[in-house]
């Protein structure tokens, strides 16, 4: 997650969606959860809950898609 911030603070999008492409959506959650703190949003609760649901279903799959295309059968 490191090298993929460092990316996106460098500006290189791409390179970073390709490090960890949960992190984009994980500041925007971050964000949207402290100003919510202060700003007590309508629909902040389910808007949090779904952003969750978002980050920690593109960490899993991005999980799996690391293990499928990593593993060999014969080495």
């Amino acid at each position: 997650m490191q090298r993929s911030l460092i990316a996106l603070c460098r500006g290189d999008i791409a390179s970073s969606l390709t490090l960890y492409p949960a992190l984009i959506p994980l500041i925007m959650l971050l964000a949207y959860t402290t100003l919510h703190l202060f700003y007590k949003f309508a629909n902040g609760p389910k808007i949090i809950i779904s952003a969750q649901i978002i980050v920690v279903s593109t960490v899993v799959v991005h999980y799996i898609y690391k293990i499928i295309i990593h593993h060999t059968i014969f080495h």
